[in-house]
């Protein structure tokens, strides 16, 4: 293990929150001391199948902490996952179903080991102690918060000021997560941002059970790549674990230059040093921002793919965007017309080119979308039944499509 000097600035490099600083200095020197561990617990609910980077801003602190010698707790909230996360939302969310929850969480153990060393990890299900709760345990922990202490919660109190349901189980999301450190004997959870009345919740158990409280680490939301909201699905702004290379180096490509100076502190392994230094050629016109943006986009490919297929995308990157080259697998797809043409909306939401015909109508209207290299701006364009035609929307989906 490091000193605990050099931990602390590994550790401290990119959060926002350390609740506190010198407990976490006193449980390091133990640990460096003793050679035991930490025991760093961080939770994820598997609501959806796929990780985003947003969500490895999470993963790569889990890693600096493995480095640095202690044992990660990776929580699948199998259980949590069922009552609904209300953090930050406006509105009662849905429960899924234990079916989805399983399925989702399948995938989560798939991607996680692209991050986090497997040898250092434990994958925990918080089923596996909250199911085993009678009743009664569920009311003496509800005993242990009141309603006046959750309405401190910025959510909660926005919604109970607009007279905006909250149902009773959201209160129980809280508890259990922070049960869930009880449960763990965990030394240091990390959230993001707005997990931090959660984490704090689980200190607060764990002093009650007679056990030395946490410390609690929370870490920025990261922008999608808007720059503007927070990387997410919905909002079709993300870039995915288990994207393909191009689209991962491509996406990377399309940030702002601002945006990658974020997206290098929060996800890159170089160190702070060099981050500031290359930040320094570039703003100084010595370094390009382009090349510092394939650096990183070339960094995040190899990360999930490997050095091959990094080195790869960035060649495909460079000519497709330099020469006008086409990718190597452009694929051949059908759609059919009901009448003598189709619309171009609507053939590329057939193709799976867009989500919906609106999203189709928008990158036409945003010049967005091309037909044999030509850009189309009419929403109301239209291609003849029988014609096979090269369709380009944005910059890097490629599609030769028929129709029939």
């Amino acid at each position: 293990m490091k000193p605990v000097k050099e931990q602390m600035a590994i550790i401290q490099r990119g959060i926002v929150d350390l609740v506190s600083a010198e407990q976490l200095e006193q449980k390091l020197t133990r640990s460096l001391a003793s050679g035991v561990p930490l025991r760093i617990k961080a939770g994820f609910d598997p609501t959806a199948p796929d990780l985003h980077l947003g969500h490895t801003v999470l993963l790569h602190k889990l890693r600096q902490f493995q480095e640095l010698g202690h044992q990660v707790l990776f929580l699948i909230g199998d259980f949590t996952a069922q009552i609904g996360d209300p953090t930050g939302k406006s509105e009662t969310r849905k429960s899924l179903t234990p079916a989805d929850v399983a399925s989702n969480a399948e995938t989560y153990k798939e991607q996680v080991f692209k991050l986090l060393d497997a040898q250092r990890t434990e994958v925990v299900f918080n089923s596996s102690w909250m199911g085993q709760l009678r009743a009664s345990d569920m009311i003496k922990l509800a005993a242990q918060f009141t309603v006046a202490r959750m309405l401190e919660r910025d959510d909660f109190s926005k919604r109970y000021k607009e007279g905006r349901p909250i149902a009773i189980h959201e209160f129980l999301y809280p508890l259990v997560q922070g049960y869930d450190s009880v449960a763990l004997e965990a030394d240091v959870e990390l959230g993001g941002t707005d997990q931090l009345f959660n984490l704090l919740v689980g200190r607060e158990l764990q002093k009650d059970a007679g056990q030395e409280p946490q410390c609690v680490i929370t870490l920025p939301i990261l922008e999608g790549l808007d720059g503007v909201n927070k990387m997410s699905k919905s909002l079709n702004n993300y870039i995915g674990v288990k994207e393909p290379a191009r689209e991962i180096f491509g996406k990377c490509m399309s940030i702002s230059d601002d945006l990658m100076w974020r997206y290098y502190e929060l996800l890159s392994d170089q160190e702070m040093a060099q981050i500031t230094h290359l930040r320094g050629e570039v703003e100084a016109g010595r370094y390009h921002p382009m090349e510092a943006k394939k650096a990183l986009a070339a960094e995040l490919v190899e990360r999930f793919h490997g050095a091959e297929a990094a080195v790869a995308a960035r060649a495909e990157f460079e000519g497709m965007f330099k020469k006008g080259d086409l990718p190597d697998d452009v694929p051949e797809l059908t759609v059919k017309a009901e009448g003598a043409n189709l619309g171009l909306a609507a053939l590329l939401c057939q193709a799976g080119l867009v989500k919906s015909n609106g999203e189709g109508m928008r990158m036409i209207s945003q010049n967005a979308v091309s037909v044999e290299r030509e850009k189309v701006s009419d929403g109301r364009y239209e291609l003849a039944r029988g014609s096979r035609s090269l369709i380009q929307v944005g910059k890097r989906r490629f599609a030769y499509v028929t129709v029939e």
